[in-house]
């Protein structure tokens, strides 16, 4: 009992911590997506080409989780965005008090769009709001197409799906509408898009959707 007690204040104080986060995120009119997959979905490969399309003058910058690398960090620079990396030191998850610390310094108003890049787990980021607008979970069709049913929170607090490696279809025993079916019988208004990294399949259609959610905060009456 003592130890759900611990969680559920733990789980508290997160939550409030989020929420101060979602509000200062509406008054500047950032845009807050945070990020999250198994390992080897793709994810980083994702955000590389997303900072890869954008114009030098886009205010957007990435957060990005590791247990205990920064590599993900440094691919990333590589864009000239600002990037900021959280060490979790074993943790597997990131935190909203993780967030508050590493955006200190940085100016809010100035950015539309800041990229959470979670720790690589489909379970314990879950449980942890971060103030973000939107969680957006990436599958893999590396992975089973049955992910959806084995982790269902994942799915039904996210906003949108992205298939992701679909040009690796023709080599993987990889059902499509069997993924999206089980995605939608998790969390039926789930949005999806196919991607493919490497051949640029889709990429125009996650670009669009990140754009038109930019354009709803911006416009949010907090931000008008």
């Amino acid at each position: 009992m003592e130890r759900v007690a611990i969680e559920r204040k733990v789980l508290s104080e997160n939550d409030r911590i989020a929420q101060a986060l979602r509000e200062q995120f509406a008054r500047c009119g950032t845009l807050v997506l945070n990020c999250i997959s198994s390992p080897g979905s793709g994810k980083t490969s994702l955000l590389e080409r997303t900072l890869q399309g954008f114009s030098p003058e886009t205010r957007v910058a990435v957060v990005t989780g590791d247990i205990q690398t920064d590599n993900d960090a440094r691919r990333l620079a590589r864009f000239g965005f600002p990037v900021r990396q959280i060490t979790t030191a074993g943790a597997c998850h990131l935190d909203a008090r993780m967030v508050e610390k590493s955006l200190d310094g940085w100016d809010l108003g100035r950015l539309d769009l800041l990229l959470i890049e979670n720790v690589g787990n489909l379970v314990c980021p879950t449980s942890y709001d971060l103030g973000e607008e939107s969680k957006i979970v990436i599958l893999s069709v590396t992975e089973g197409d049955d992910k959806p049913l084995k982790y269902p929170g994942a799915f039904a607090k996210s906003r949108l799906m992205v298939l992701n490696k679909i040009d690796l279809l023709p080599y993987v025993p990889f059902d499509m509408e069997a993924a999206r079916r089980n995605a939608r019988s998790i969390h039926p208004d789930i949005e999806i898009i196919e991607t493919s990294c490497t051949a640029g399949n889709g990429l125009d259609s996650w670009r669009q959707w990140i754009a038109e959610r930019m354009r709803l905060a911006a416009g949010s009456p907090s931000h008008a």
